[in-house]
């Protein structure tokens, strides 16, 4: 039996991880052995506590409860605590999600004492190094020895960047096998999508119709904490609900909540308040961002895994980011690059919701991917480092 250690922190991986511990119970249960090491990065009991107990999740073997705090300070804390989580438990291999700092943690300390590194989500690029999370999925990539990229665009990107299509065993971190293998996060809203809303009553509880609301996230730094920015983005939405007489159902990040009454400008915040379609909610669960997906009408967001779940869902995506890592999103027409301008949320808003021709193509795999990956890693570990 092979062990392997898998690093949860954010959110998101949270629920990847769901889809690989499924897998493993129900098909690898004599075969793998987990351990789950939380890194505490999300430390809210809405953010992290309820998605193992609402996806039936193991509970961590570990958690390292870094809490908040600078990139550095957060950082290094996580590599202190893997490197003697890996130091103690001597596994085959250490798995990694996305583009967090738990991720870059986990790379940086299992790559300076050679235990092999898997990465699922490789190849993702923005291709814009002032994004942290770029830079922490790309120097994740580069110490890594098996990469699992949800899409064709992740897969040539590691090829342009010079990993080897074609490697052959024995794999290491300098003749890494990397793998086009589809989404893990496309397995579980498959898996979640049947029961997600008889158990949760979201729907009911803000009086929403199929298709009649707006699904909006914001909670990245650097929408939050620039005025000028949430600004635009509430205006925008404000302006939207009002016209299109559309209800805005925003579940509100903890971070964006402390900052709406310091950084709106009294106006728009007053507007915001006065707007009864304006719903502001605590943080939704997994099943209850499911519900919220499949029946809203769009999603505004600059979350990258929401911008993906929306595509599963068929539904059309305006990225408030000046740039997203799921490019195949845009050019397939399913989402348009918005930003935090107001003018350029408006025309994105017009142009996706007058389009009844937008094409969803099957780019994110065939719901499967975790059960693949630990196929690989059966076959493949332990690697001789």
């Amino acid at each position: 039996m092979i062990k392997i250690v898998t690093i949860i922190g954010a959110r998101p991986q949270i629920i990847k991880a769901a889809a690989l511990s499924r897998a493993i119970k129900n098909n690898f249960s004599d075969k793998i052995k987990e351990i789950i090491v939380h890194t505490g990065q999300h430390y809210d009991a809405n953010m992290s506590q309820v998605f193992f107990e609402e996806l039936s999740i193991p509970q961590p073997d570990y958690n390292l409860n870094v809490g908040s705090g600078s990139h550095g300070k957060q950082t290094a804390a996580m590599i202190t605590g893997i490197e003697e989580i890996l130091l103690k438990e001597k596994p085959d291999a250490i798995v990694l999600y996305g583009d967090t700092n738990s991720t870059l943690a986990g790379g940086v300390a299992a790559s300076k004492i050679h235990v092999p590194v898997i990465h699922i989500e490789a190849g993702l690029r923005s291709f814009s190094k002032a994004m942290p999370e770029e830079v922490n999925r790309i120097m994740c990539d580069h110490v890594s020895t098996l990469l699992f990229s949800p899409t064709r665009t992740g897969f040539d990107n590691l090829v342009r960047e010079g990993f080897k299509a074609d490697a052959r065993a024995p794999y290491t971190a300098n003749n890494p096998r990397i793998y086009h293998c589809g989404d893990v996060m496309y397995d579980n809203s498959l898996y979640f999508s049947a029961v997600a809303e008889s158990k949760t009553d979201i729907l009911q509880k803000f009086n929403l119709t199929k298709n009649g609301f707006i699904l909006a996230t914001i909670h990245r730094n650097n929408n939050t904490d620039e005025p000028e920015r949430l600004n635009a983005l509430f205006k925008a939405l404000n302006d939207i609900s009002l016209k299109e007489k559309l209800q805005v159902v925003l579940p509100l990040h903890p971070r964006t909540a402390k900052l709406l009454e310091t950084n709106l400008s009294p106006e728009i915040f007053s507007a915001i308040k006065n707007n009864k379609e304006f719903k502001i909610t605590e943080p939704a669960s997994f099943l209850e961002m499911i519900a919220l997906e499949k029946n809203c009408r769009l999603v505004m967001t600059d979350s990258g895994g929401v911008q993906k779940e929306a595509f599963y869902f068929e539904k059309p995506c305006i990225i408030l980011r000046p740039e997203t890592e799921w490019v195949e999103l845009v050019e397939c027409g399913a989402a348009i690059v918005a930003d935090a301008s107001e003018t350029r949320i408006k025309e994105a808003f017009s142009k996706l919701i007058s389009n009844t021709g937008l094409k969803f193509p099957q780019i994110y795999g065939d719901g499967k991917a975790a059960e693949f990956i630990c196929s690989q890693l059966v076959t493949h570990l332990p690697i001789k480092v």
